[in-house]
């Protein structure tokens, strides 16, 4: 251990869309403290409870989020979260005088944003991490390059800008983390996830299904799921990510339904599978990506994020893709039982992040 960073306080802050910000932050947060450090957290809600669950023993300091709201159908995604840009506008400039005044309180020494746009800091080192440079909308050219200058414009306020994933052409974001410009001080780290391979698990399903995401599309693929899963003859488990509410439900004797897993639960499962159907959120994906795992992509209907994702890493042979509204899970097991799967663990350092970690904390 290096004395130079050993008694430095850090706090770590994750964006509140999704749980994915929160737990991407995990391996992070034990880097930093496995270096000796201090962490402090600024979440609030589910998220907040989260690393609450998983670091017991850290101070979590309430911090509004952008608190997003979700359009009730795909078509009105978009444009539901570009009628929000003031209120995320005004979340920002909080969020940095609040940055300023728990610098002093807390005596914090660096901070580590995930994707908030208002947590930088002249005296202190600030890195911003995101994996979309290039925000994509369902509105295409214009859009995305006004909102990729006011994204360029926050980050370039920060020390660094750290993106989980990979250079080159073998990667898991595609145009979103490898725009043709890149903002200063950026380096790849790449991917995050608090999932640990191991071998010689034994199957036990043939398909995992993990539901998420917002209303009304979580239940929306739920209920698919459950019409069709049933006639099938698989060994299924279903996680239907609803945390709080830790129900379970035999739906057929080879088919379970559970609400909610913790992390080493659902790690064990992840391993204990076949297959894989998730959504195709980015955490969600570097998930799949550190435990080598085949997978089917359902992305969430409007999110354009999600279905570049899906149509990208089908095209690269990562994962397999379809969209919500064709969906047929037979015939989407049998689409993926012929897919041509190629391997992403096998090309790239899963432990990259340590060293941009241990990098940052000798600043």
């Amino acid at each position: 251990m290096s004395t130079s960073y050993a008694s430095k306080k850090i706090l770590v802050v994750p964006l509140d869309w999704g749980l994915g910000h929160a737990t991407r932050d995990i391996p992070l947060i034990y880097e930093i403290l496995n270096a000796g450090c201090e962490v402090v957290i600024a979440a609030e809600g589910k998220h907040a409870a989260l690393l609450q669950q998983e670091f017991p023993q850290l101070t979590i300091l309430p911090l509004p989020g952008y608190r997003i709201q979700y359009a009730q159908k795909g078509w009105f995604f978009g444009w539901k979260i570009m009628q929000q840009i003031p209120k995320i506008l005004k979340s920002i400039r909080y969020e940095q005088q609040w940055l300023q005044e728990v610098v002093k309180t807390h005596g914090i020494q660096g901070v580590i944003s995930d994707n908030r746009f208002g947590l930088y800091h002249p005296d202190i080192p600030c890195v911003f991490i995101s994996h979309q440079l290039l925000i994509k909308t369902p509105f295409g050219g214009v859009t995305e390059r006004i909102l990729q200058k006011l994204n360029y414009k926050y980050i370039r306020r920060y020390s660094a800008c750290w993106i989980p994933d990979f250079a080159g052409d073998n990667n898991l974001s595609g145009i979103l983390g490898h725009p043709k410009e890149l903002p200063p001080h950026t380096s790849y780290i790449g991917c995050l996830s608090r999932f640990q391979p191991r071998e010689g698990v034994k199957q036990l399903y043939d398909l995992l299904v993990l539901i998420s995401g917002p209303e009304p599309q979580r239940s929306n693929l739920e209920k698919l799921i459950l019409e069709q899963i049933k006639q099938l003859p698989i060994r299924a488990l279903i996680v239907s990510g609803k945390p709080g509410t830790p129900q379970q439900e035999q739906i057929t004797p080879n088919v379970r339904q559970v609400n909610h897993m913790n992390a080493q639960e659902l790690n064990e499962a992840m391993l204990a599978s076949g297959m894989v159907l998730s959504r195709s959120g980015y955490t969600t994906l570097m998930d799949l990506a550190k435990l080598n795992k085949k997978a089917i992509l359902v992305p969430t209907p409007g999110q354009s994020e999600q279905v570049y994702l899906g149509e990208y890493l089908m095209e690269k042979g990562y994962f397999y893709s379809l969209p919500q509204d064709k969906f047929n899970l037979g015939k989407a097991l049998e689409a993926a039982a012929s897919f041509p799967f190629r391997s992403f663990q096998h090309e790239q350092d899963m432990e990259q992040y340590k060293q941009a970690v241990r990098k940052f904390l000798m600043c």
